[in-house]
């Protein structure tokens, strides 16, 4: 799992095309303030050891997110940060894992639409913390 993760003020998307054949059609516009946004690409490899790239992308979001005080979490599928993708349908249920655990512990998810590519206006933070690119 490769992770590129931001502090952000405001993180608006909105569906452009799809990417995927097998997803339904959909029509996005969503924004939200102050916010950690995570950019995951899910990597071949990533399902022999499953529960391990789960828990530490978790680690690694909520650590982000304390270190501002923020409880707005968004997932976007970003298959640009290299390597080879793990399948589809693998990585669209480690972000429904993802966003079942943070609701669970108190955060508030979004996803973006996954199998699209969007539309997307990012403000970021200044601190270099704001900014930070995990592999897992």
């Amino acid at each position: 799992m490769k992770i590129l993760t931001f502090q952000a003020r405001r993180f608006w998307w909105k569906s452009f095309s799809k990417t995927l054949e097998e997803v339904e059609e959909v029509h996005v516009e969503d924004e939200v303030r102050d916010a950690v946004v995570a950019f995951l690409h899910a990597e071949i490899g990533d399902d022999e050891d499953r529960a391990r790239v789960v828990r530490k992308t978790l680690k690694h979001i909520k650590w982000l997110a304390n270190k501002r005080e923020l409880r707005n979490v968004v997932l976007h599928s970003f298959t640009h940060l290299g390597g080879e993708n793990a399948p589809p349908e693998f990585a669209r249920g480690v972000i429904e894992e993802l966003v079942e655990r943070l609701v669970a512990t108190g955060y508030a998810v979004k996803t973006t639409p996954f199998g699209y590519f969007c539309e997307w206006e990012l403000g970021v933070y200044g601190e270099s913390l704001a900014k930070v690119w995990k592999q897992i």
